[in-house]
């Protein structure tokens, strides 16, 4: 009996470090729990609760323990690295916000505005940081953030833990520079309407300045520009914002098995 007691202990607490590792990495770099400005004690208290609270969930995905130490090692920097690369997916479609922010910015005349962007703990643009801070705020306010959890979840069934390969981690690197490249892609899409009104003000200046060569009209641009980028950027937030949130669940559902395809 003792035995037993001694065996089933061991056994938890195996799967508690093993499910704890993905975990707790990976809510130390996702949005809105990991951002810079949530203390850290608050973060690790959630990701050790949420570990407690999935350890009898996700027992049955674990391998069977083993007592040697070179392959539990290797077995937990498996696990570190798939919850680096789990958050870090999610953290890279944020900085689409950030791309945009700053092109945005730049398009109005605010690049030299710079502001402290408490989504990545960094001096950022002024429209970087609100928009980065709307992002945030959005993924609590229509609920993605179960995607998030949920995608986390199901890794266990898409990466099973033990299985990382060199072929694994390749796959992963190649997944990681095409979702840098799609995020750029997103916020360039976003400051697309900024590109073309600051396009239409310079060719409205300059046939200005060219029917009234006496009249200095550039040094009427930089108001006119931040009042007419102002005005755009009110009409296209919403769309926007709309267009960002797809993309970032259509990112974020790449982890999860379907559940109507039996995790299959």
């Amino acid at each position: 009996m003792e035995q037993l007691i001694q065996n089933l202990v061991v056994s938890q607490v195996y799967a508690f470090i093993m499910i704890f590792t993905r975990v707790g990495t990976a809510m130390m770099i996702m949005p809105g729990i990991g951002d810079g400005f949530v203390p850290e004690r608050v973060r690790l208290m959630f990701a050790l609760g949420f570990s407690v609270m999935m350890t009898p969930v996700l027992q049955s995905s674990l391998p069977e323990f083993t007592m040697g130490n070179v392959q539990f090692l290797s077995m937990i920097i498996g696990e570190f690295i798939m919850g680096a690369f789990i958050g870090g997916m999610a953290r890279i479609f944020m900085t689409a916000l950030d791309t945009g922010g700053m092109l945005i910015s730049t398009q109005m005349g605010l690049a030299n505005a710079q502001i402290f962007n408490p989504q990545f703990a960094a001096q950022g643009s002024i429209m970087g940081a609100f928009l980065s801070i709307t992002g945030a705020l959005l993924i609590f306010a229509t609920n993605l953030h179960h995607e998030l959890i949920m995608a986390l979840v199901q890794s266990y069934q898409s990466f099973p833990p033990g299985h990382l390969t060199a072929n694994m981690m390749g796959d992963m690197a190649d997944i990681v520079s095409l979702a840098v490249t799609e995020a750029f892609g997103i916020g360039f899409h976003f400051a697309m309407p900024f590109f073309v009104v600051t396009m239409m003000i310079y060719v409205a200046l300059g046939i200005l300045s060219r029917l009234m060569p006496q009249l200095q009209v550039f040094m009427l641009s930089m108001p006119i520009q931040i009042i007419v980028g102002f005005l755009t950027f009110t009409a296209v937030a919403g769309a926007g914002m709309t267009y960002w949130l797809t993309e970032y669940e259509s990112g974020i559902r790449f982890f999860i098995v379907p559940f109507t395809t039996g995790g299959k």
